[in-house]
């Protein structure tokens, strides 16, 4: 079976580099949570307030911002204690970054609202740690390709030993799935057109 560095590969070739979130901690942030349960262009829609400027709205003002995306009162109040937890590094992603991985997500999930693949989302993309993000995506993909995995840590080990602590690696790899899962690999997969008919154990008529 392939390691996770021959999968990035393969998708490189046939998507290009890959993508980054953003440069900007918050936008990751805020923008996670916007996309929970809601398509990504309708994240796109929304614009992204500095968190400064969140800790002065008003949780309606919040809400009526974030409508777009479902889930609006839920989303404004995870945003809001995101921004306030933010706000106690001084908004700077080099401070959150100093802390070890593990510490900065036990505190990411100690906010309502944030799950694990949210808290890894932000891990990664926001403050750079290496981590596999496993989501839906990664695990339909990845047991299509005859993968077999007792658990997500699996996943995580799996993808840890060719990418170490590579984490633009770890990154573009994420996007490349779930790219991938949104072209071909979906629910009802589009395998005739697929590029990686090659490696796939599993062929869906």
């Amino acid at each position: 079976m392939m390691d996770a560095r021959s999968l990035l590969d393969l998708f490189k070739d046939v998507y290009g580099e890959g993508r980054w979130w953003s440069d900007d901690p918050f936008t990751v942030m805020f923008q996670t949570v916007l996309v929970q349960n809601a398509s990504w262009s309708g994240v796109q829609k929304v614009a992204v307030p500095d968190a400064h400027d969140v800790l002065k709205m008003s949780l309606d003002g919040l809400e009526t911002l974030v409508r777009p995306c479902g889930f609006h009162r839920a989303k404004a109040r995870t945003i809001s204690s995101l921004a306030m937890w933010f706000s106690s590094y001084g908004f700077s992603g080099a401070a959150v970054e100093t802390l070890p991985a593990l510490e900065i997500r036990r505190q990411l999930l100690a906010i309502s609202g944030i799950g694990e693949e949210s808290a890894d989302d932000i891990l990664v993309y926001a403050f750079h740690k290496p981590r596999m993000i496993v989501d839906a995506y990664t695990r339909r993909l990845l047991w299509r390709m005859g993968y077999v995995f007792d658990d997500d840590e699996g996943i995580r080990a799996w993808a840890g030993e060719s990418l170490e602590d590579d984490v633009t690696a770890y990154g573009h790899l994420h996007w490349h799935i779930l790219e991938h899962c949104i072209r071909s690999c979906r629910k009802r997969p589009s395998c005739a057109s697929c590029p990686l008919t090659g490696v796939c154990t599993r062929r869906f008529s």
